[in-house]
């Protein structure tokens, strides 16, 4: 009976998905593939909205942003992220029309895409594209949320985070719940 019960164990412990070397995220593998996590918006907390209406931004959007507790908790004792963090960006596309509250109301549509970054304090992937600058980047479309888009920082996460560079590339001024209260 004790022999069937360590070889489950092990079938059990083999079965689970292959984490970082220490196990820093559930959410990212033993060769730094992140993937977005489910739930997060009933799992995370919200930190905040954004709103892109520039009919010719890349950004047009309704920006929704999602942390883990713990991650938010850290951040307002300490005014940094902790290792292993992960931020969520949803972007929905933008609805707009009349409304008893205004004309014209936006709110958030259909879900368009996807930005997932974790937190890396020890480098652990080096010479992988897509882990520089303290973080782990991906980008899923909503045709296919399985799939990492993002082929490396440099070319698809970079440029939109350097005015954030002075805040560990994160647009924290959105982001209410991160004041200490």
């Amino acid at each position: 009976m004790k022999t069937k019960l360590v070889i489950a164990a092990i079938a059990s412990t083999l079965a689970m998905p292959l984490l970082a070397a220490d196990s820093f995220s559930p959410y990212v593998d033993g060769k730094g593939q992140i993937n977005l996590p489910k739930n997060f918006r009933s799992d995370f907390v919200h930190l905040g909205s954004w709103a892109v209406t520039d009919d010719k931004s890349a950004a047009r959007g309704f920006h929704d942003v999602y942390t883990e507790r713990k991650s938010l908790d850290h951040y307002r004792k300490t005014g940094v992220f902790p290792d292993g963090a992960t931020l969520v960006k949803e972007i929905r596309n933008l609805e707009t029309g009349p409304l008893t509250t205004g004309n014209p109301v936006h709110w958030a549509g259909d879900p368009a895409v996807w930005f997932v970054m974790i937190k890396d304090g020890k480098g652990r992937f080096p010479g992988n594209p897509l882990w520089e600058d303290g973080w782990g980047w991906a980008m899923y479309k909503a045709d296919d949320p399985r799939k990492n888009a993002a082929s490396s920082y440099k070319a698809d996460c970079q440029a939109c985070h350097i005015p954030a560079a002075q805040t560990d590339r994160v647009f924290v001024q959105g982001y209410p719940l991160l004041k200490k209260q």
